[in-house]
């Protein structure tokens, strides 16, 4: 039996996590000021003259402000100079108010009128000095753009990625520190998921078990759970009617929580038995494409060399090529922060520069359609020396979590 994998029972394995010491500090107003002002000095150099953040993590990051999407107009105006200003129902005004981190003056409008008129009418009390060019976040709703080009008259809408990205690519210090309590948290739940696991076992069960465990140690619940035995752990992202878990199955488990907003993201696979000769070489094919990947993510590095590097690795071992199976359907790795996708993406094409502070998942993950999958996915993130580990990656197919190193 694989180390680690099974031999004891869910109260046990729950009784084993025990909650992470406080110090995961939310963060403060002063670094809110700090984003305000790096994404004001990118406005000016773009020519922009304001851009809209509507509710979502682009809200949040600039703001703190953490306000969920929904049909009504809810956002705030960061302009090119001066205060940033918030957009509400009248109705939601004092809830705003109270979710408040960044202060600001708070616009509203009554069920019956127009937010795309009060948005134009805050635009055109800007600084005439900074143009006629509006960014919109590009997590702004089709429906809120439609309204707003009704009314935008010599106004531009375009696309504020370029403000947005340049800002959150970046991670700061406490953010990264929030990503590695996030981190820790879920790699030990991933042991006690592991412990516990029983042939007959059926996904739903290991996913109530995770999420559980997640609260045990004291995040709130699980942010996302995927979980996969046999054959089914060839499909990435899961399958309509997932398999009960069998011996000699491999197991895939894909989960995160958040901390303050910020995610974890691990993979884990491994034998629940005794892993085949098959099972064992595709396995150690996966750390040695992940491996592979770490050491080509250098400063400087394009995104899409570190894709590459992984991909080589596969092709170097009969896997691939490109996106062919067996082999590796999806990008090697993604940017994370409030968001599990962020950019910049590990992927061919994408030809960003790696800097100190960008975050990314490496998961070059190996399906074998009709067999088993195996993704051994852990995040790094970029020092001035280079890259290093939220989580070590996977000991050994026998001992995955190191348990005897």
């Amino acid at each position: 039996m694989t180390l680690g994998i099974g031999g004891t029972d869910r109260e046990a394995a729950l009784a084993s996590l025990k909650p992470l010491p406080e110090g995961a500090a939310p963060i403060e107003l002063a670094e809110y000021r700090e984003r305000i002002a790096r994404a004001q000095a990118l406005l000016r150099e773009q020519g922009l003259a304001a851009i809209y953040l509507h509710a979502g993590t682009s809200l949040r990051y600039f703001t703190g402000l953490v306000w969920r999407s929904s049909e009504r107009l809810v956002g705030a105006l960061l302009p090119a100079r001066g205060e940033v200003e918030y957009l509400a129902p009248a109705f939601e005004e004092g809830t705003v108010r109270d979710y408040q981190v960044l202060p600001g003056a708070i616009h509203t409008w009554h069920e019956h009128e127009s937010p795309y008129r009060l948005l134009r009418q805050r635009l055109d009390a800007l600084d005439r000095a900074d143009g006629r060019r509006l960014g919109l976040c590009e997590s702004t709703p089709f429906f809120i753009v439609d309204g707003l080009r009704e009314v935008a008259g010599d106004w531009q809408l375009v696309n504020a990625r370029p403000v947005t990205s340049a800002c959150r690519m970046r991670k700061s210090d406490s953010e990264i520190a929030l990503m590695q309590r996030a981190h820790d948290m879920t790699l030990a739940v991933h042991r006690a998921t592991a412990s516990m696991l029983h042939e007959g076992i059926t996904a739903a069960e290991v996913e109530a078990f995770i999420d559980d465990a997640h609260r045990r140690i004291g995040a709130a619940g699980s942010y996302f759970c995927i979980v996969l035995f046999g054959a089914d752990s060839a499909f990435p992202h899961g399958v309509k009617h997932p398999k009960p878990l069998q011996r000699d199955d491999m197991v895939l488990i894909d989960t995160g929580c958040l901390v303050h907003g910020y995610m974890s993201d691990i993979t884990r696979s491994y034998v629940f038995g005794t892993p085949s000769a098959r099972q064992r070489e595709i396995w150690n094919v996966e750390k040695a494409a992940q491996a592979a990947a770490f050491a080509a993510a250098r400063l400087g590095v394009a995104c899409e060399d570190v894709d590459a590097a992984a991909r080589a690795c596969l092709e170097s071992h009969g896997l691939g090529p490109g996106y062919a199976l067996p082999g590796l359907p999806h990008r090697t790795g993604h940017g994370i922060g409030l968001d599990i996708h962020e950019w910049p993406y590990l992927v061919g094409g994408d030809t960003t520069r790696l800097e100190p502070g960008m975050c990314f998942s490496n998961e070059p993950m190996i399906c074998v359609p009709g067999e088993f999958g195996i993704r051994h996915e852990d995040h790094f993130y970029l020092t001035p020396q280079g890259p290093r580990w939220f989580t070590r990656p996977a000991h050994s197919i026998d001992d995955p979590f190191g348990l005897a190193a």
